[in-house]
């Protein structure tokens, strides 16, 4: 193989390996995201039923 063929072959696995760790990111946010609403929706459940 020639050094052009290896450096190709290390783009593709950074590329892949970049898009990768994305993807996971994207995911965490959204999962943070519901948690954010469900602890809101919580504490508005809360204060209705001390108010009560």
């Amino acid at each position: 193989m020639t050094a052009k063929t290896f450096a190709t072959i290390g783009v593709v696995l950074f590329a892949l390996t970049s898009l990768s760790a994305c993807g996971n990111t994207i995911r965490g946010i959204g999962a943070d995201a519901a948690n954010t609403v469900d602890a809101t929706q919580d504490a508005g459940r809360k204060v209705d039923n001390a108010a009560n």
